[in-house]
Parts: structure tokens; C-alpha cells; sequence
């Protein structure tokens, strides 16, 4: 966490919730804890990682930013 009135220290991970939530489980009703686990990790590396571009990645996906920045990262 991060200091008190930071109101953008948990805006990417509330964002992709709100993305999960009404992109893909919204119209779907899952059977078992399994399907929808199954469900979430389709979404995470098929559309969202590899297609969906990110404002905060300066408008590029999190697969091609990670690609571009991994030399940097890494140190």
C-alpha cells in the first residue's frame, strides 16, 4: 500500500477487476469453482495480456510492454 491519500496506489488492479468483472464473467453463469478459474485464466492469457493495450503501458498490451522493457527490467 502505499501513503495515505495516494488515491492511484491500486488503480490498475481495480481496473482490471472492473475489466474481468464486465468484459468477460458478466454473461456467463459457471457450473463448478473449476469452469470459472478455467474462465479467468483464458481471459488473462488470451485477450487481456496479449491483445487488450493498457493507458499506464503507454498504450501498448502487457505481453509487448514486458517484450520491450524486459533488459530493463531484469536489472
Amino acid at each position: 500500500m502505499s501513503r495515505r491519500g495516494n488515491c492511484y496506489d491500486n488503480a490498475v488492479a481495480e481496473r482490471f477487476s472492473w475489466s474481468l468483472k464486465h468484459e468477460w464473467t458478466k454473461p456467463y453463469e459457471y457450473e463448478t469453482l473449476e469452469d470459472s478459474r478455467l474462465s479467468v485464466f483464458t481471459y488473462i492469457e488470451t485477450f487481456y495480456n496479449p491483445t487488450r493495450i493498457h493507458q499506464t503501458l503507454g498504450y501498448k498490451s502487457s505481453d509487448q510492454h514486458e517484450a520491450e522493457n524486459a533488459p530493463t527490467l531484469a536489472a
